[in-house]
């Protein structure tokens, strides 16, 4: 029984509890130390901060982005080792208060591995399942293993932010620094609670850490949850990261009415053209709401959204920007039942996100590589 002396599932499922800790003896790591990687945070290298913007930025952002910067979404630790056994220890800096998106999904750890040093490909392992009533816990990944090497990636939590994460191994493990990226370069995507990961089951069903297990470069997931806004500002601090890729602008869905889209996207894509002025951009109109399959005035809106966006970037390469691209997001979850992928007729499951990764794939890799 749980402490209010209510039956639980976890009475007859023992599979539906928490992950049980390991036995044996551990030793733990920073992975603010060597040869650890923290990838996916783009000042992390200068703060040491588990932070997707600057802890002072060098522009005034409202409360609500200053807030949500500190969930980690997109944040990866990378490294190899030949552990028998790998546990994770969590001190987040709140508690799992989400009524539509799994507790491991906003404030899990998932790990993926490949069994050699290349990068690619990654298999899913296992998710931290705990005690959602707690805001640190501790979490056995795997055990009793075959000590060879592999490559290793966890991924932070979407909707939470992390205080202190520290890495179990086995005592005398060899750590290696994880096999690298094709190039320093990075593709940064901004934009909604989508782009951020709501409402993934966990982790690494994000979509671009989905697209991080297929494109070898590093992703920078700067969604803000219904606060993509597209302000000037925001705009100034993205362009300072630096060795840009590529620049994915996917905020369709919080811009506001259509007389604020058309103020703020071309002024968020002259900001960073100042700054970055061949770096390949993509402007990508939002998949349809649920509702959008019931009411046309819904679907109206929409489609004046996307011809605003096409038509702009179609006379920026006219005036001779051709490093500027139009991606249609209307099909992204895919044909006639793309309302079978959301949680709430907004927020994807694994199953949108995944589509949403598979339209974008061919995209990214046709500009990049």
């Amino acid at each position: 029984m749980d402490k209010q002396g209510k039956d639980t599932i976890v009475k007859y499922d023992p599979r539906m509890g928490p992950n049980k800790t390991f036995d044996g003896t551990i030793r733990w790591y920073s992975p603010l130390e060597e040869p650890f990687q923290v990838a996916g945070l783009a000042w992390f290298h200068e703060e040491k901060k588990y932070r997707r913007l600057p802890t002072v930025p060098s522009k005034p952002i409202s409360e609500a982005v200053d807030h949500i910067a500190d969930h980690t979404a997109g944040g990866q630790i990378r490294f190899q080792c030949n552990s028998s056994s790998l546990s994770i220890r969590v001190k987040l800096k709140d508690k799992a208060d989400m009524v539509h998106m799994p507790a491991t999904g906003q404030c899990g750890v998932d790990c993926y591995i490949s069994s050699t040093d290349r990068f690619l490909p990654l298999y899913y392992v296992n998710t931290t399942k705990y005690d959602i009533a707690l805001s640190e816990y501790e979490c056995t990944l795997f055990s009793n293993w075959e000590p060879t090497m592999r490559n290793i990636v966890l991924n932070l939590p979407l909707y939470q932010g992390v205080k202190e994460i520290w890495i179990g191994l086995d005592e005398g493990t060899e750590i290696l620094h994880p096999p690298g990226y094709v190039s320093n370069k990075k593709i940064i995507v901004y934009g909604t609670s989508v782009t951020q990961g709501g409402c993934a089951c966990r982790p690494g069903m994000a979509y671009t850490n989905i697209l991080s297990r297929r494109i070898p470069l590093e992703f920078i997931n700067l969604g803000f949850s219904g606060n993509g806004k597209g302000e000037p500002e925001v705009a100034e601090i993205i362009s300072q990261i630096k060795d840009p890729a590529c620049l994915v602008l996917d905020y369709e869905g919080n811009s506001g009415a259509i007389e604020q889209f058309r103020k703020t996207l071309p002024e968020f894509i002259r900001i960073y053209r100042e700054v970055h002025p061949t770096i390949p951009i993509l402007v990508v109109s939002r998949f349809p709401y649920s509702s959008e399959k019931l009411f046309s005035r819904t679907s109206r809106l929409q489609k004046e959204r996307k011809e605003f966006e096409q038509s702009l970037v179609n006379k920026l390469r006219e005036k001779g920007d051709l490093n500027i691209y139009f991606f249609d997001g209307s099909k992204s979850l895919g044909g006639e039942d793309f309302y079978e992928c959301t949680v709430d007729g907004t927020h994807p499951t694994d199953l949108g996100f995944l589509r949403i990764a598979n339209a974008f794939e061919p995209v990214l890799k046709t500009l990049l590589l």
